[in-house]
């Protein structure tokens, strides 16, 4: 009898759940005492302009920030639903692999083991909704498979919908799925689930549609590289061993190489655990993949590792390593959480001190100014939420990416007003501050009555121009003003003149640039309003193909890209 309670212990649901209160616990203390990650602080202004899409991603996270936000305002509240979601899709990962007889213990010691989940059991970006709704996808695609019924298709449809609302990843999930298991197609409730989940998607769709899919553009043309770099390959490679556990990684993956799918289920596992690491691994010849984005795969993975595990004999010395893993993963935990000199000196562990008393110190000097930062969207969206405000806007260069501040109605608010300048760079003719903050050294100056124009778009009648060395080439602009007011190109009585400049680009390199005549100033638009604009374009002296790029500019600005990249192919 003693025997027979101990075997039925090893599946008991106790001390999952005694763990999943402890792991609860930590993440809590973790929310609460670590400062935010510049991601989290710009999905939270997501959630201050609650809306059916984003440039970046889709509305899942800004969802999940604002039901916690508007309990309080601190770090523990924005990541309160990343913090329940995480513990409850463990349990859900629990029922799913008690089917398979998992033994709770190696339950815990595996899937706590892995480091990405560590990470977004706190960090509230896109990613946390998608875990959970991918957990809920697996759960009832395996009830799926064992019955054919319309409740069950309903909830598998609603699960499907909310991963694809927390990121575009979700898209992988259905593809690696029906490449393993392309009898679904014979089910008349799967057309049922397509169209449902689409419906569902729709209200995203059409928000695409009414900004000019600014997320395609920049997913999968935007965002790739000039050129190829080994180290996209190597670094990926090397993220994703150390998220799968810095100890234990290099086992699992054998462990995975080694298993024989015995039903579709985890033959489905199989299917997106392996293609979404290769879908990955092919996105490293155009462009550096973030560690984390394979997170859709990591939920197969620990699966599969689990069922492994349960049906090999496990080596004696793979325990004492879990624990050894474990302690590392928290005292990495601990780091972010408590200044110390080794998290100091690891660039990205440092970036999450010092936050408050620096938005504080730039406070000190802006007052209820609105303050810029140039290129990039971290620092403003840190001041923002740091200062509990909107006053914190980015202007976006064109040596930088667009983002969802040239969105946002945030610029219109700085137009001829008085705004505070900051960055990590003296700027001439603007500087007058030095700030000595937790975060380096930067400076700062007042711009007096701003004007910019970030969201005019530049469009030319292709994008592919061919044409020959050292020739002038008339181009038909089309400038269009998304703008609710009128805009005026005129310079007259403006302390900041506006100008239009065309970049030629090879790589990242500037060859030529070329400034339009007077004529340009001479524009008015009204709210919505295209016009067209002859351009004598003077192409490069050499043979080879080039970027060009328009810019609507107010020196001593850098101006914002105004259109997209034109391929330039000079014979």
């Amino acid at each position: 009898m003693a025997g027979f309670s101990a075997e039925k212990n090893k599946f008991s649901d106790q001390p999952v759940k005694y763990f999943l209160l402890i792991w609860t616990l930590i993440n809590f203390l973790q929310s609460y005492f670590t400062e935010l990650h510049p991601d989290e602080a710009y999905y939270w202004l997501y959630a201050r302009f609650l809306d059916w899409g984003y440039f970046d991603h889709p509305p899942m996270v800004a969802l999940f920030i604002r039901l916690g936000d508007s309990l309080f305002h601190n770090e523990l509240s924005l990541r309160l639903l990343t913090v329940f979601s995480s513990s409850f899709s463990w349990w859900i990962l629990w029922l799913i692999l008690k089917k398979y007889k998992v033994e709770a213990r190696w339950f815990i010691l595996v899937l706590s083991s892995v480091s990405i989940f560590h990470i977004f059991g706190f960090t509230t970006t896109p990613d946390a909704p998608l875990f959970f709704f991918g957990t809920l996808f697996y759960f009832f695609y395996q009830q799926y498979l064992q019955k054919d019924k319309l409740s069950i298709a309903v909830l598998l449809s609603l699960s499907l919908a909310g991963a694809l609302y927390s990121k575009y990843h979700a898209v992988l999930l259905v593809v690696f799925t029906l490449m393993a298991n392309p009898k679904l197609l014979n089910r008349k409730s799967f057309w049922a689930i397509a169209a449902l989940t689409l419906i569902l998607f729709l209200p995203h769709v059409f928000w695409q549609i009414n900004h000019d899919y600014p997320s395609i553009k920049y997913h999968l043309f935007e965002r790739s590289a000039s050129h190829y770099r080994f180290q996209f390959t190597w670094l990926f490679i090397v993220g994703q061993l150390f998220m799968a556990g810095p100890l234990v990684s290099w086992f699992w993956f054998y462990r995975i190489f080694r298993f024989r799918s015995e039903d579709i289920f985890t033959r489905t596992l199989l299917f997106n655990f392996v293609g979404t690491l290769l879908f990955f691994l092919a996105n490293t010849l155009k462009v550096a993949v973030q560690p984390h984005w394979t997170l859709i795969g990591f939920l197969p993975l620990v699966m599969l590792v689990l069922i492994s595990i349960n049906q090999q004999k496990k080596p004696k010395w793979l325990q004492p390593l879990l624990y050894i893993n474990l302690f590392l993963l928290l005292l990495m935990r601990f780091g972010l959480m408590v200044k110390n000199p080794v998290s100091m000196r690891i660039g990205v562990v440092k970036s999450y001190f010092g936050n408050p008393q620096w938005a504080n110190l730039i406070k000190q000097k802006a007052g209820d100014a609105y303050v810029v930062f140039p290129d990039q969207f971290q620092n403003p969206s840190w001041y923002s939420y740091y200062t509990n405000s909107l006053k914190g806007v980015a202007y976006d260069s064109r040596l930088y990416r667009r983002t969802q501040f040239d969105i946002w109605p945030l610029e219109d608010s700085l137009q001829q007003k008085w705004v505070y300048f900051v960055s990590d760079y003296a700027t001439k003719g603007i500087t007058i501050d030095t700030l000595n903050t937790p975060k380096g050294i930067f400076y700062g100056g007042w711009v007096n009555h701003w004007r910019s124009y970030q969201k005019l778009q530049v469009e030319t009648d292709s994008a592919q121009i061919n044409a020959f060395a050292g020739k002038i080439v008339p181009l038909n602009l089309k400038i269009t003003n998304p703008y609710p007011v009128t805009v005026n190109f005129s310079n007259q009585n403006q302390e900041h003149h506006l100008l239009l400049r065309a970049y030629i680009m090879l790589g990242d390199s500037v060859i030529s640039n070329q400034v339009d005549s007077a004529n340009f100033n001479r524009l008015r638009f009204k709210p919505g309003e295209i016009k067209s604009f002859p351009f004598d374009l003077k192409t490069p002296m050499q043979k080879g193909n080039y970027t060009l790029l328009f810019s609507i500019k107010t020196p001593p600005f850098s101006g914002p890209r105004s259109s997209p990249l034109i391929n330039l192919n000079i014979q």
